[in-house]
C-alpha cells in the first residue's frame, strides 16, 4: 500500500494518484486531501474521479465521500466499456476525463466516455485545450484518442458534455518536444452563454490591445445551449510542433478587462521564451512520458504543482525525474528509468 500525504497538493495530486493506482495495479492510501484548501477534503469532482476510476477498475474503496480526508484506493482489473459519468455539478469533465484516460489506454479493447459537468471551469483546461494542446502531443506517442463537445457547461450550472473514443495502445512511444518550429497562426475565441454582448466586446478589445491584434482576430461564438450563464476567453497561439492556449474565464466579481488581462499576460509570458511547452501543459505530459519509460521535453518553468506531481509519479513507477536549466528562462525535463 503506497502511502501519500495529500496536505500541500490539490486536486491533482488525487487524480494522478488515481490515474497510477489503475495502470499499476498498486493500492494507495491517502490521508490529509487537500489539506491546506479553504475547504479541505473530497468535494464533487473529485469524488466524481474516485467513483468513474473505481468503475472502471472494479476498485475497492475506503472514504469516497463528500469532504472526506482519508481514501484507501485498492484496484482491481481495468477494463475497456463504454462509461458514462455525471458530476451533478460544473466541475470539471476534463479533469475526469484526464484521469481515466492512461487506464484505458491500457486495455483490451475500445472504450467510449460521456462525461456531464463542466468544460469551461477556472483552475481546470477547457475543452479546446485538451483538444488542440493536449491531445495532440499524445497522438505524437502513438495514442489514438478523440474528443467531441456535445454541449457547453459553466460553473455552477453544469450540464456540459464531453465525449470520448479511447483506442488501447501497446506501447507508449517516447515524447521529444525541444523547440516549437514555425509559427502557423495566433487565434483567439470568447465562448458567451447566457450574458449581455458588452461583456464578450470588452474582453476582445482589452486583449486584442494588449497583444497588438486586430479585433477581427478574436471570434465571438455562442453557446447558448449551455445550461447556465458563463463566459471563457481562449487565447492561443499554434506552432507546427506544439500548441498553447491560455484562458481567462468569467466569475461574479471579476471584471471583463480584468479576465482579458490575464488570460493575455499569460499568451504574452509564453511567447517571450523559446520554450514550446507552456506550465500547464508540462504538468499533464509528465504522465504520459513517465508512462513510455522515458523522454524529454523544454519549458518555461517548474510549477510546485509539477514537483509535486513528479514525486508522486516517482512512487509508483520505475522512473526519476531529472530537471535541468537550458536557456535563461527556459527548464528541460527528462525522464529517465530508475537506475
Amino acid at each position: 500500500m503506497i502511502q501519500i500525504s495529500g496536505e500541500s497538493g490539490g486536486g491533482q495530486l488525487l487524480r494522478s494518484a488515481l490515474s497510477l493506482s489503475m495502470v499499476t495495479g498498486q493500492p494507495f492510501r491517502m490521508t490529509n486531501i487537500r489539506g491546506k484548501r479553504p475547504k479541505p477534503g473530497l468535494m464533487r469532482q473529485h469524488l466524481t474521479c474516485v467513483k468513474a476510476a473505481a468503475e472502471v477498475c472494479d476498485a475497492a474503496v475506503d472514504g469516497a465521500e463528500l469532504g472526506s480526508v482519508e481514501l484507501v484506493f485498492a484496484p482491481a482489473r481495468v477494463r475497456a466499456g463504454d462509461y458514462a459519468f455525471s458530476i451533478g455539478s460544473g466541475g470539471s469533465t476534463t479533469l475526469v476525463f484526464q484521469t481515466l484516460l492512461p487506464a484505458l489506454l491500457m486495455t483490451d479493447g475500445p472504450s467510449t466516455l460521456r462525461i456531464e459537468g463542466g468544460t469551461h471551469n477556472p483552475m481546470a483546461p477547457p475543452f479546446e485545450f485538451i483538444a488542440q494542446c493536449f491531445l495532440p502531443q499524445l497522438h505524437g506517442l502513438g495514442v489514438k484518442v478523440s474528443v467531441a463537445l456535445e454541449k457547453h457547461g459553466f460553473m455552477q450550472a453544469g450540464g456540459g458534455v464531453l465525449t470520448a473514443v479511447v483506442s488501447p495502445i501497446k506501447k507508449l512511444q517516447k515524447l521529444k518536444l525541444l523547440e516549437r518550429g514555425e509559427l502557423l497562426e495566433n487565434f483567439g475565441r470568447v465562448i458567451h452563454a447566457h450574458l449581455h454582448r458588452e461583456i464578450a466586446e470588452r474582453e476582445i478589445a482589452t486583449a486584442s490591445a494588449l497583444l497588438e491584434w486586430p479585433q477581427d482576430r478574436m471570434e465571438l461564438r455562442y453557446a447558448n445551449d449551455s445550461t447556465g450563464p458563463g463566459n471563457a476567453l481562449l487565447l492561443g497561439v499554434r506552432f507546427a510542433n506544439v500548441c498553447e492556449i491560455s484562458t481567462g474565464i468569467a466569475q461574479v466579481g471579476k471584471s471583463s478587462e480584468s479576465v482579458a488581462t490575464g488570460a493575455a499576460k499569460g499568451l504574452r509570458s509564453y511567447l517571450a521564451s523559446s520554450a514550446p511547452v507552456g506550465v500547464h501543459l508540462a504538468d499533464q505530459l509528465l504522465l504520459p512520458m513517465a508512462l513510455a519509460g522515458g523522454g524529454k521535453f523544454a519549458t518555461l518553468s517548474i510549477s510546485n504543482h509539477s514537483r509535486t506531481n513528479m514525486a508522486l509519479i516517482e512512487k509508483f513507477l520505475p522512473v526519476r525525474f531529472e530537471v535541468e536549466e537550458a536557456d535563461a528562462g527556459v527548464k528541460c525535463v527528462t525522464v529517465h528509468p530508475a537506475s
